[in-house]
């Protein structure tokens, strides 16, 4: 029995991860104190917060990110700066609040687009400068003309609102439910039963139990993943809109919609892991906590292992050398300050171009550079023998496996992993036998002749 089309529940955008969070320094051999971690299309910030919280005192990581598409920077940018707001700005419980709200719902209430058009403010303006902003934020080795598509999403997102002295029209709404038609076809009048086998007999088939019903049939719905207090939810989330091109009559045609995941969820990224136990105990055979529980409880803890690593930021300097991504320089808008934002120490995540994955070994730097090279499933493809030119003598390479691609069947599957395995061995890594692997992700390293 199938409920979709092949592929198209996945979307050709990838807003969240098809995986949980990792902690990519704790993941095949011990590494030192000052680690460099890549990631190829992880679509969301997860892996950074996780990795993070599992610093210790006096190590510290520099995260660079590669994605293939600015829409998705633009939206990292976002999540991480509201990781960043300190709780002496706003309290943990409402920043966990806005950030799921943004992470995963289609629309969104008032507060949280008060918050996410305030950041955007901040983040158009700090993106156009020619220095690093923020000492854990840099985008100064972005293409000028990728800071200036940056710039346009952000204003895009802070006029969705004010183009129109009443409410805009429900553009999400609408766009949602012409991806369901699309995916569903013949069967969308059949759309809840649809509904119903992917989550029973496909997510908690794999484990995912704690995906609850009532909020999963929501999601499917309506695009609505947390909905964590008594509101409105009616604003497009402009952070989950982006352009698709279509050919029509032979002409090129971008459409503004919603082409993210409409099968698997934003439950995955948070929400079905978790260290303390007690959130996955069960009474009478159900759990007690919901992905959405779960969701807000791991991110509280992130939250708080990011306040715990907050330093002071450093003196402000001229950004001369595209190498240094150190310096820093205070920019004021509308009396906030982006200095008001966590500094945390020994972390720093810079964005490189979207076509530097190929370039990397052409650059000295990066030659045995990296400690931890993550990619996701979608990228396997740019996995090759360039890899062993930028890996580190003792790197590890994680690889994301389809399992939770809800769209594929168990033999698809088996053959997507397969073919990672063949991927990562041609070039020059093997598998990792010492327990870290497992059928959400591969875990290899160099092989040594």
């Amino acid at each position: 029995m199938s409920a979709g089309r092949a592929s198209e529940g996945a979307g050709c955008i990838t807003w969240w991860g098809f995986s949980p969070a990792r902690d990519l320094l704790h993941i095949g051999k011990s590494l030192g104190w000052e680690m460099n971690v890549l990631l190829v299309g992880s679509g969301d910030p997860r892996h950074i917060l996780k990795t993070i919280a599992g610093l210790q005192d006096k190590q510290s990581v520099h995260i660079w990110v590669i994605e293939n598409n600015m829409e998705v920077v633009a939206r990292q940018l976002l999540l991480l700066y509201l990781a960043l707001i300190p709780q002496d700005s706003m309290g943990i419980n409402e920043k966990t609040e806005v950030f799921l709200e943004v992470f995963g719902n289609a629309e969104i209430r008032s507060q949280a687009e008060e918050v996410l058009q305030r950041v955007a403010s901040q983040l158009s303006l700090s993106v156009t400068e020619t220095m690093a902003t923020h000492a854990c934020l840099n985008t100064t080795l972005l293409k000028f003309k990728e800071r200036d598509e940056l710039d346009m999403i952000f204003k895009s997102w802070i006029q969705t609102r004010s183009s129109s002295p009443e409410r805009p029209a429900p553009i999400m709404s609408k766009a949602w439910d012409y991806r369901v038609r699309q995916h569903l076809g013949t069967r969308y009048d059949s759309k809840k039963g649809c509904f119903d086998w992917d989550l029973t007999m496909k997510l908690h088939e794999k484990g995912c139990g704690v995906i609850n019903r009532q909020q999963y049939m929501r999601w499917r719905e309506q695009g609505l993943a947390f909905e964590m207090r008594e509101g409105v939810y009616q604003i497009t989330n402009p952070s989950l809109l982006s352009s698709r091109v279509f050919s029509q009559k032979g002409d090129k045609v971008a459409i503004r919609g919603y082409w993210g995941d409409i099968v698997s969820s934003p439950y995955l990224s948070f929400g079905i892991e978790t260290d303390d136990k007690s959130l996955l105990k069960t009474q009478n055979g159900q759990p007690i906590k919901t992905a959405q529980d779960i969701s807000f409880a791991n991110l509280q803890g992130l939250f708080q292992s990011l306040s715990s690593r907050r330093g002071c930021p450093t003196t402000s300097q001229t950004y001369t050398d595209a190498e240094d991504d150190t310096s820093i320089r205070t920019v004021s808008i509308k009396g906030e300050m982006l200095k008001d934002l966590m500094y945390p120490n020994g972390i720093s995540v810079t964005f490189l171009p979207l076509d530097s994955f190929h370039k990397l070994p052409e650059k000295q730097k990066y030659s045995q550079f990296f400690n931890t090279i993550y990619f996701s499933a979608s990228f396997v493809h740019q996995l090759g023998p360039m890899m062993r030119q930028i890996a580190a003598p003792d790197a590890v390479l994680v690889v994301e496996l389809a399992k939770y691609i809800l769209d594929l069947n168990k033999e698809q599957e088996a053959g997507f992993a397969k073919k990672v395995e063949d991927i990562a061995l041609e070039a020059g890594f093997e598998p990792w036998h010492e327990g870290t692997s497992n059928d959400v992700h591969a875990v290899f390293v160099q092989h040594i002749k």
